[in-house]
């Protein structure tokens, strides 16, 4: 088994329950950790043998661009998806960021983290 981490996706994207959170969006980041066996590609040096980073990055990408009130809802919508198309995905550690929150204060980024396994 193994890890593979995509660290500071960087995104810019309208979620958020306020109004001008639709309309101005705001800045965002992803960081994705998934388990799956990385003991064929290893030996193979094939990436028909092991989960396509590139495939990762663009679910993350794709499924930040839906607008959700909520950064819980878009995380699960991530993970629900990974799930669904790498089907050698056992587990994964998401964690949503928004850079520059409007609650005011002066804070640097709210996180949510969310970890799954494939049941």
């Amino acid at each position: 088994m193994g890890n593979i981490r995509l660290k500071n996706i960087r995104v810019y994207a309208y979620h958020g329950c306020l109004a001008e959170e639709a309309r101005i969006g705001s800045d965002y980041s992803v960081d994705l950790e998934i388990k799956t066996d990385l003991r064929k590609s290893s030996i193979s040096d094939e990436l028909s043998d092991t989960v396509d980073y590139v495939t990762l990055n663009k679910i993350v990408v794709e499924e930040m661009a839906i607008r959700s009130k909520l950064l819980e809802h878009v995380g699960h919508r991530i993970i629900t998806r990974i799930f669904k198309e790498l089907p050698e995905v056992s587990r994964i550690v998401l964690g949503v960021s928004k850079l520059n929150p409007p609650i005011g204060g002066d804070v640097e980024a709210v996180t949510i983290i969310m970890e799954e396994y494939r049941n």
